[in-house]
């Protein structure tokens, strides 16, 4: 297993181009089940959960080959319907293929996902809307079984915007009989670009990026050659990172319209930022960093995904300040590792105080998820001392040779064997 190493105190400079995005390449990917004949997907990140997926479609009779960022998919063999418990345990976007197979094989086992430890985000939403466009839904033994002879359009609203939800019924629905729509859909970046390459593939659908979703069901799609959007989380943090550690730091390649809310509330700190086309320059406050209050909602809100690299932000930030954590119930754990590192937090229900302290203190901290695993990098960054920052497997699971991108900015930073 392998730890990061951070030695604190340096000001990161220079440029960082970022990645694609692992919430859009996953069911991007796993889009490629809908037809037969050869996907070609370019700037796919070199993730664990990528081979996570990548590994499940194997599985299920597709034919798989990677060279660089460039995965090609070929459906054409699709046979098996069933994605079980070992595959799908790792990671929770598992069960984006349950709507294609309902779709493509008339039915699907799938195994009750897994995934980070950040609240149940249950899949309910997702069997409701397949059991409305005419599936069949039983649970038996840890796994879903769903079969429709063909699935049928119907009016779908979701109690809740549900991202993951909303990519498996518009998959669903796709190949579906008659007309779909999705009311209360989420309207993530990464919806749009499945939706964009499910068009380019032959679908009909209209709406995404709002609330209402309209899918006119096809009866067969045909392969794509596609891009993946870059990742707008990995953007945030190297945005967080530069004002952290008064830097200045170009982000490249990166999409500035999908980032709106962290720009907005890292000016409120004081940040200088410019944006130029698909750059992004944040240079650090020249009168420290001020503190703002943080509500994470839906997009086009502030991304749950931003707020533990932003409470960093706010633990050394001039004053009171408070993050309310409205997606997920248990993602402020990593706040008992950032009080070992001298943060003065206190949480009371959904919400965080934060009392902004001078300075971290290095200290041996764990990762409890992905988002957490960021943070306590960011920690390391802003702290005096050498923090060693342990469980490090979830990082590789969104993010690409990040240690890599921030010492090529100036960070004293390296991965090491426990």
């Amino acid at each position: 297993m392998d730890k990061i190493i951070v030695e604190g105190g340096r000001s990161l400079k220079g440029e960082v181009k970022i990645g694609g995005a692992k919430n859009a390449a996953l069911p991007i990917l796993v889009s490629s089940l809908l037809a037969d004949g050869e996907n070609t997907y370019h700037n796919v990140p070199k993730l664990q959960d990528i081979e996570s997926v990548k590994s499940l479609l194997s599985h299920l009779g597709a034919k798989i080959e990677s060279e660089g960022n460039t995965v090609r998919i070929d459906a054409s063999g699709l046979c098996n319907s069933e994605a079980p418990y070992d595959l799908v345990r790792k990671m929770r976007a598992s069960v984006l293929v349950l709507g294609p197979l309902v779709a493509r094989l008339k039915k699907a086992r799938v195994s009750l996902p897994g995934g980070c430890a950040i609240g149940a985000r249950p899949i309910n939403l997702h069997l409701k809307g397949l059991a409305q466009l005419g599936a069949s839904i039983e649970l038996n033994h840890g796994y879903v079984e769903a079969s429709a002879e063909r699935l049928k359009g119907n009016d779908i609203y979701f109690d809740i915007p549900t991202v993951t939800g909303t990519e498996n019924l518009m998959m669903a629905a796709a190949l579906a009989e008659g007309v779909t729509t999705l009311r209360n859909a989420a309207r993530e970046p990464e919806i749009v670009a499945l939706a964009n390459i499910l068009n380019k593939m032959g679908a009909k659908i209209k709406g995404v990026g709002n609330s209402v979703i309209t899918i006119e069901g096809v009866s067969a799609l045909h392969p794509v050659t596609a891009s993946i959007i870059p990742d707008r989380i990995e953007a945030g943090t190297f945005m967080v990172a530069s004002m952290l550690t008064g830097g200045d730091v170009t982000i490249t390649d990166c999409e500035p319209d999908h980032l709106r809310g962290v720009i907005n509330k890292l000016k409120i700190t004081g940040a200088d930022i410019s944006v130029e086309g698909k750059s992004i320059r944040v240079k650090g406050g020249q009168n420290g960093i001020e503190s703002v209050d943080v509500k994470t909602l839906p997009y086009p809100g502030f991304p749950t995904d931003m707020q533990a690299q932003f409470m960093v932000l706010m633990s050394v930030a001039k004053g009171l300040s408070i993050i309310s954590e409205t997606i997920f119930e248990n993602r402020f754990i990593h706040v008992s590792e950032l009080k070992r590192m001298g943060a003065d937090i206190i949480i009371s229900g959904n919400s965080a105080v934060i009392k902004g302290v001078p300075m971290l203190s290095a200290a041996p901290v764990m990762a409890t998820d992905l988002r957490a695993s960021a943070s306590l990098i960011l920690a390391g960054l802003a702290a005096r001392g050498t923090t060693e920052v342990h469980r490090v497997y979830h990082l590789d699971r969104g993010y690409e040779a990040i240690e890599k991108k921030f010492a090529a900015l100036g960070a004293a930073i390296r991965r090491a064997k426990e």
